[in-house]
């Protein structure tokens, strides 16, 4: 289920000199953004929850999740390269599979470890708030690589749609509709954060039982699609 060669290929196409000034300039904010509000305000609980959730959890995390999704697929499909991975005798649900690791790796590289150093840095993990943000940011790369990679299979607007879901779905509409954050890959993190955390320090609005098994259903069914349309290409192209 693990192709080496396909790895580094993706690996090289998501660390090009673009993406990879994008995926290193967000986690260099945050950590600034956290040493500037220290200095400021000193370490405090409730700004270090504002920081971590209202930044990184928030923002930080989906766009980079878009960027190593999207990208660890999407711009082959786009210039046509992948017809010269497709014929090769790799089964394409194993290109999806390695795809969707390499893209993990890069999200919770660039995620979940500078969301935890910049924990550290508010409050010095008071709470156990600089964890349990870290291990949600974790939990959400992989719910976000998987559903971003599908799109980047079903669609040339990838970018375009995952941004949508990133910014417009969960961040404008979960913060006005209390019903549209069920359905918020964030709110599922934050409920493992809580389980983490100590009372009250984190909260979601899904319990984590739901949290859980909606968190496996989405990545789980976008990363059998995503494997289903790329078979169909593979039939496209033949045909």
């Amino acid at each position: 289920m693990f192709h080496p060669t396909v790895a580094r290929l993706t690996y090289r196409a998501l660390l090009g000199r673009r993406r990879a000034l994008i995926l290193f300039a967000l986690p260099a904010l945050l950590i600034v953004i956290a040493l500037v509000v220290r200095v400021l305000s000193g370490a405090d609980d409730t700004t270090a929850k504002g920081v971590l959730g209202g930044f990184a959890l928030a923002t930080m995390v989906p766009l980079i999740g878009v960027i190593a999704g999207t990208g660890a697929i999407g711009p082959e499909i786009d210039d046509g390269s992948v017809v010269y991975l497709l014929a090769k005798p790799v089964r394409r649900s194993t290109i999806i599979f390695t795809k969707l690791l390499v893209a993990i790796g890069v999200t919770v590289a660039f995620s979940a470890v500078p969301v935890l150093i910049a924990g550290f840095v508010l409050n010095g993990n008071s709470q156990q708030i600089a964890v349990a943000y870290a291990v949600a940011a974790a939990v959400a790369s992989v719910a976000y690589s998987a559903l971003f990679l599908f799109f980047g299979t079903v669609s040339r607007h990838a970018v375009v749609f995952g941004l949508v879901y990133a910014l417009v779905w969960e961040s404008l509409f979960g913060s006005l509709v209390a019903g549209a954050r069920t359905l918020s890959i964030q709110q599922w993190a934050l409920a493992v954060g809580q389980k983490i955390a100590a009372d009250g320090a984190v909260t979601s609005d899904v319990q984590l039982p739901l949290a859980i098994g909606l968190l496996v259903v989405v990545t789980a069914g976008a990363t059998w699609y995503a494997a289903r349309r790329l078979r169909s290409l593979t039939l496209a192209g033949e045909e």
